[in-house]
């Protein structure tokens, strides 16, 4: 019992002295890395894949498919705020944050194609059949506010129309 004693007695000043030396063990400790990586994952990835909430997913939806042919202009801007404000029951000040945070959301041009795909497949089982057309009757609207549909904006289209509307979940609109 005493060798016992002495070994660890020994092993706890071995780890303090090299604690005062300022030798971090802390990545030793399997808890505390498990930690730390869950916390890089989460923190450290694109905050787009962090919307859990259909009515956000669905407005980075809309705005992205207005964004797929470049920057949004004044009366896709106009019309995708009006479609806010009637579909999702809310405010103009609301309408106005929605819109501003999914645009910030989806700021790097280049990678709007592959976000955009990735946040449908994700959450394509969020939606009920009636937020799914409502959905679909939004990205038109606002897409076709300034009178041309391109060819990407209408593959995405008929993608997210794919995914979404033979899914059969819940019941109700968005309010």
């Amino acid at each position: 019992m005493h060798v016992l004693l002495g070994i660890l007695t020994a092993i706890v000043s071995i780890l303090y002295a090299l604690d005062r030396l300022g030798i971090n063990l802390g990545g030793l400790n399997p808890f505390h890395w498990y930690r730390r990586r869950a916390f890089a994952k989460k923190y450290g990835s694109d905050p787009i894949y962090s919307i859990e909430d259909p009515i956000h997913v669905a407005a980075l939806l809309v705005i992205g498919a207005a964004k797929l042919d470049g920057d949004v202009t004044a009366e896709q801007k106009q019309m995708a705020q009006d479609q806010f404000e009637s579909e999702f029951s809310i405010d103009t000040r609301e309408a106005t944050q929605l819109f501003g945070s999914a645009a910030h959301l989806l700021a790097a041009p280049q990678l709007i194609g592959t976000q955009l795909e990735k946040l449908a497949d994700r959450h394509k089982d969020a939606f009920s059949p009636d937020q799914a057309t409502s959905l679909m009757q939004m990205m038109v609207k606002v897409v076709s506010a300034n009178g041309s549909v391109s060819a990407d904006q209408q593959e995405f289209i008929d993608s997210i129309r794919a995914a979404y509307i033979k899914v059969p979940k819940g019941e109700g609109t968005w309010a």
